[in-house]
């Protein structure tokens, strides 16, 4: 089964967040003071999450991508991985994390069947990451990555959030991590979800980027498939890995976006920047039969045709990412 939304673009991949806590407060992510603790009944349980899951998938979704906050923090995780792994129609169950709980949770994550690991990490210098993510330990990540490797994961796509003036300088230390390394590294622009004022000054253009690295090595364009997300991906001639630039400011990719997302607090979204969303705790808890899928279907044929970040009159409300899910 495949659903399509009113422009009629296939929708497939839901990002399913599990919390919206976390062990580090980047900048761009979340406040200083992390996020106000919800009552227990204002998030899911994890049977409301297999639920939406569940349903997702007889709907078409093929694709899982859990999130958080940090979802490694979400306690009976790991056999949750295990029910959402078996569910018949799904292709993919895959995980984004910080990294800082990969080295004792790795092996299990894999055994529960999640298929690959994007890790966040926007600095390789210790006191800069610590600064970027008020406190984190850079070398609990570089475990994290070794462990994930370790227990039979493929090489994992690192996802590095520029930020002019603050990392922008590490630009090809990320891009050599590709020469010997499988892995696969995302630069990606600046979003401001936090709405800071002038945060145009701390994005920098994916073409930017590119130029820079093409100017130290020659970039090979790669042919990206559906289930490969945003980013519009190279290779570095001769080199193990791959790079790919996700452009969500400078060059939106809402004309082919695939996906939805349900937040810890049951909220659906059509897209992280329209501000529209429905509650999906009253049809998960009201027992009527079809509730939840129709809710989930009104989510998807409301999803607009685009972002409107980049207009003068840009009258959002600012959010945490960790609210919704990253």
């Amino acid at each position: 089964m495949k659903i399509l939304d009113r422009y009629g673009r296939r929708i497939s991949y839901l990002r399913l967040s599990l919390t919206d806590r976390c062990n580090l407060r980047c900048h761009y992510c979340m406040p200083a003071d992390g996020v106000e603790k919800l009552h227990h009944n204002e998030i899911l349980s994890l049977e409301e999450l297999h639920m939406v899951a569940e349903e997702a998938v007889l709907l078409g979704i093929d694709k899982i991508r859990l999130t958080g906050g940090e979802p490694l923090l979400r306690k009976g995780l790991i056999p949750f991985c295990e029910r959402l792994a078996s569910l018949r129609g799904l292709k993919e169950l895959v995980l984004t994390t910080n990294g800082t709980l990969l080295p004792e949770m790795a092996a299990p994550l894999r055994k529960a069947g999640v298929k690959r690991l994007n890790i966040s990490l926007d600095s390789l210098k210790a006191e800069r990451f610590s600064a970027i993510t008020r406190g984190g330990d850079l070398w609990r990540v570089l475990a994290g990555i070794k462990a994930a490797m370790a227990a039979g994961f493929p090489p994992p796509k690192i996802n590095m959030v520029m930020m002019a003036g603050i990392n922008d300088d590490e630009v090809l230390d990320f891009a050599r991590l590709t020469v010997e390394h499988s892995f696969t590294v995302r630069f990606i622009e600046y979003m401001p979800t936090l709405k800071e004022v002038d945060w145009q000054k701390r994005c920098i253009p994916g073409t930017e980027l590119l130029e820079r690295i093409g100017r130290a090595y020659r970039l090979i364009p790669l042919v990206s498939t559906e289930s490969a997300g945003p980013a519009k991906n190279f290779k570095i001639e001769g080199g193990a890995g791959s790079i790919g630039i996700i452009t969500p400011i400078s060059g939106h990719f809402c004309d082919s976006c695939n996906r939805i997302r349900v937040s810890s607090r049951g909220m659906a979204h059509g897209c992280l920047f329209s501000g529209g969303s429905i509650d999906l705790k009253p049809a998960l808890r009201s027992g009527k039969d079809g509730y939840l899928r129709r809710s989930l279907l009104e989510i998807v044929s409301g999803k607009p045709m685009g972002h409107r970040l980049r207009e003068e009159h840009d009258d959002r409300s600012p959010f945490a990412m960790s609210g919704i899910g990253g």
